[in-house]
């Protein structure tokens, strides 16, 4: 046979397999929940769980918008999902085992659950060295698109918001179109939804840990990182967020109540789903143990070797049913244990009231996010002008200014009445005697510490206030040892001329250092006369005892 003739045959089959693919007639393996009936027609799967268990998925991903939270969710409640091998010695059978992402992702992306025929989704070839490569195809390259062709487990219409939910989701794609991850668990409100008010790309999110937790900043930083230039713009997002967040809220008030009635009605639906969901496991369980042990007894007595393993799987059976009947229990009693009485009623008085909800900070920061999509298209910011431009769902749009929460060292700054406070006691105080004073008056530093002398010395330097000693200087005086040269005595003799009133020091330092006035007329050596017997100028000395001056 001529290659021209084996070309044409495959061309004649290729062209029957398109018809009858066109016409929905090609049998095509079917994903788990979808059976060919007795006539060939597609329909739901007639197992109950295998249903309930589809349709936990998809309205899972619904509520959490991502696939990888649908799986979180999964094996946080402990349920398994069905699965059919297509090939090997168990094609066909029904296995349950935890949800793995990647079968996720297959699922939710398979179009026959949206109850549409289609043909050529992918497309291979043969590499060059050996194996086979597939490709998937975009939906509009598809060969054979054929919607409503049978029953389904969502509508077409669900289908496609999945994909934009699951396109918008993969942070890997390079197509142009402004990424918008799903919402995760960081503070920043606006992540996803924040655009360049100078470029127009979609700004990134950034957090820096401080004390009082983790700070947003959007950042601009794409085309930075690509040319390795500056980035157009890093704005701290705290200030925007509240800015945003009053404005949703007054948004939100007329919506309240529905708001609330949805999110309580979801969580309802959410413990009935697993709850039905075990129970079915539960009504399997005892359905196959029932089977075995008809097997069993159905078995002859002399029959040894084989009511030996039939009585083994019985027993395995058993055993499965006290599994699922403990997971039964266990998942029924959760609910009562997580919520008494005192928070249904918190829950009820929430609802009533919106502003509080989104204030409360019991509110988890993913649910927040979820609540601003539902009104927010995105949130372009600019810097320089401190502008946002909101553009809601629908078209409507506001311009909201924000203003710049205070730097760390303008927060924490010392008030200027503490500060003139301390530049007048300066004229008459030691740095520790200011702190000491300022203390009793019930003043505090920034910080809300009480002062110290390093911590008036500090703010002393800070604000450029003359020391106590600068100020003493000013006005004339003298240290110790000029005061010696200037009266032509010895310092020893200047100490004890303070110490007995003929001399005035002033303490400048908390060390007890002091600086003398200039005496009018200065005191002079009398020999033979104690000091005792000299008669001061009548002035009082504010000084204390000292090592002398420095």
């Amino acid at each position: 046979m001529s290659e021209a003739e084996l070309h044409m045959m495959r061309a004649r089959l290729r062209g029957g397999t398109l018809n009858a693919a066109r016409r929905g007639e090609l049998r095509l393996p079917l994903p788990v929940g979808l059976v060919y009936d007795p006539l060939g027609k597609v329909v739901l799967d007639p197992d109950i769980q295998v249903q309930h268990s589809l349709r936990l998925l998809f309205d899972t991903f619904t509520r959490t918008g991502s696939a990888k939270a649908t799986v979180k969710h999964f094996y946080r409640e402990e349920l398994l999902f069905p699965y059919r091998p297509q090939t090997g010695p168990h094609r066909g059978e029904l296995h349950w085992m935890p949800p793995r992402h990647a079968r996720t992702l297959r699922t939710l992306h398979n179009p026959r659950y949206a109850g549409a025929y289609v043909y050529g989704r992918s497309r291979s070839r043969r590499r060059p060295g050996g194996g086979v490569e597939t490709r998937s195809l975009p939906k509009e390259e598809w060969t054979v698109l054929l919607r409503d062709a049978h029953p389904g487990y969502i509508t077409w219409e669900r289908f496609e918001r999945n994909e934009r939910q699951l396109r918008d989701n993969d942070n890997a794609h390079a197509d142009g179109a402004a990424r918008r991850p799903p919402p995760r668990e960081g503070p920043a409100l606006l992540q996803g939804l924040a655009i360049c008010g100078v470029c127009g790309r979609t700004m990134a999110v950034r957090y820096k840990k401080r004390k009082g937790g983790l700070h947003p900043y959007y950042v601009c930083c794409e085309e930075g990182s690509q040319t390795a230039s500056r980035w157009c713009q890093s704005i701290p997002g705290a200030a925007i967020d509240r800015k945003v967040g009053e404005m949703l809220v007054g948004l939100m008030t007329p919506l309240t109540l529905d708001v609330a009635l949805q999110v309580q009605d979801e969580l309802a639906a959410r413990a009935e789903e697993a709850d039905l969901w075990r129970a079915q496991r539960v009504r399997r369980a005892r359905e196959e143990a029932d089977l075995a042990r008809q097997r069993f007894m159905q078995t002859r007595p002399d029959n040894r070797i084989v009511a030996d393993v039939l009585e083994a799987e019985w027993n395995e059976k058993l055993r499965a049913v006290d599994e699922a009947q403990r997971e039964l229990e266990r998942g029924r009693a959760e609910p009562d244990q997580g919520m008494d009485d005192g928070q249904r009623e918190r829950i009820l008085a929430l609802a009533s009231d919106f502003p509080r909800l989104w204030n409360d900070p019991a509110t988890p920061n993913r649910e927040r996010k979820r609540m601003a999509r539902l009104l927010i298209e995105d949130v372009t910011m600019t810097k320089a002008t401190r502008s946002l431009g909101v553009r809601l769902r629908g078209g409507a749009t506001r311009q909201l200014t924000w203003t710049p929460d205070p730097r760390g060292c303008e927060m924490h700054k010392t008030s200027a009445e503490v500060v003139a406070e301390i530049d007048r006691l300066l004229d008459d105080h030691t740095d520790g005697e200011v702190a000491k004073i300022l203390n009793e008056r019930g003043h505090r530093s920034g910080y809300g510490l009480a002062f110290t002398a390093k911590l008036v010395s500090v703010v002393r330097e800070r604000y450029d206030l003359k020391s106590r000693y600068r100020r003493l200087r000013d006005r004339g005086f003298l240290g110790s040892e000029e005061i010696a040269r200037q009266l032509g005595v010895a310092e020893s003799t200047v100490h004890k001329w303070r110490k007995a009133g003929l001399l005035h020091g002033h303490v400048h330092c908390d060390a007890g250092y002091c600086l003398f006035e200039i005496p009018d007329p200065p005191p002079t050596k009398r020999p033979g006369q104690p000091l005792s017997r000299r008669q001061p100028d009548g002035r009082p000395c504010n000084d204390r005892n000292s090592r002398g001056a420095v």
